[in-house]
């Protein structure tokens, strides 16, 4: 019997039966050391996989799409940073001082990579240009974020990063992306015919950062350190912020003439904020006692994003499914 289209998907249900195990048993110790390795060489795996099955011409034409990689970068970096100060009156009543600072925080974060793309494929988006303006709006933060940390979150503060961040991001994501590349001649048409192992690796790996992410939430005192109030507000705060970035990076590729690719792109890079880079940046631009409070509403606002646009993404791919139907119920009639 078919499914109710208003019930949730198998991979909705799974992330939030995901949701469920970290929250009651977070990986911690050698566990949770383990699955961030199994995350890691997820993820890689994923890159690789890409790599070989995209065509030297269409890596091309996602490193040449300059105007969609404008819009996500000023999503990013401008967009979420204006947001956060132009809705302070808003915000501020609902969280603590402390946990609006974090908010702040999550505004000048660069994007996330490893989801935003994942999401990007499984929604049927421009994989070659989500990849290079994931890739480099991560590798911009590490740059942009501590001069708006000094600028608008922590004024006359001191902060700076480290440039290994950079040297993670090329090691983990570009160099298995390249290596499959180079491989494409070999092992593309076998990873064509076989579409069930990119999907299969593409929605592994988010399952998987989510479960390492909350079980790190977790473990962290996400349900302990605030009060039940200012959590309440600060789930309020990250669906507002969420809710925005995603209708404005909606509208602006609409009314830029964006095809529905490029459109998926945008919205699924240009409306995600980074945990991985988040965390790291966090402890080195922040005091110990504080960054508690600061990386709180991020590691809300991660797994709101994730969950929010895995439907998205869901929805995105049955509206491409349709019209491709569509199209070809309209070419019967005429052959």
């Amino acid at each position: 019997m078919a499914r109710s289209r208003y019930l949730p998907d198998n991979f909705t249900l799974a992330l939030v039966a995901t949701v469920t195990l970290a929250s009651l048993w977070p990986a911690s110790g050698a566990t949770a050391h383990f699955f961030e390795r199994l995350t890691t060489v997820a993820i890689g795996l994923l890159f690789f996989l890409h790599g070989a099955k995209l065509s030297r011409e269409a890596v091309m034409g996602g490193i040449t799409h300059w105007r969609l990689h404008l819009l996500v970068f000023g999503a990013t970096f401008v967009m979420f940073p204006l947001l956060g100060l132009a809705l302070k009156p808003v915000l501020t009543p609902l969280v603590t001082p402390e946990l609006y600072t974090g908010v702040l925080f999550l505004c000048v974060l660069p994007a996330t990579v490893q989801s935003a793309i994942a999401f990007t494929s499984m929604a049927r988006g421009n994989m070659p240009a989500a990849i290079c303006s994931a890739s480099a709006s991560t590798m911009l933060g590490v740059f942009i974020t501590p001069l708006l940390v000094n600028l608008i979150v922590v004024p006359n503060g001191a902060a700076s990063a480290s440039f290994d961040a950079i040297g993670r991001i090329l090691l983990q994501l570009m160099v298995p992306f390249v290596a499959g590349h180079l491989l494409r001649p070999w092992i593309g048409g076998w990873i064509k015919r076989r579409a069930s192992v990119l999907t299969l690796v593409d929605r592994g790996s988010i399952l998987l950062v989510v479960y390492t992410a909350f079980s790190a939430a977790v473990i962290e005192g996400l349900w302990k350190q605030v009060p039940m109030s200012a959590l309440a507000g600060l789930l309020v705060v990250c669906a507002v912020l969420l809710a925005l970035a995603l209708f404005v990076t909606t509208w602006a590729s609409r009314a830029l003439g964006f095809d529905k690719a490029d459109e998926i792109t945008i919205v699924f890079c240009g409306s995600k904020k980074s945990l991985a880079s988040g965390i790291p940046m966090a402890k080195v631009l922040f005091a110990s006692h504080a960054v508690g409070a600061i990386v709180l509403p991020l590691m809300l606002f991660h797994q709101m994003q994730l969950m929010v646009c895995a439907v998205l993404a869901q929805r995105y791919a049955r509206r491409k499914a349709d019209a491709a139907v569509a199209e070809i119920e309209k070419v019967k009639p005429a052959a």
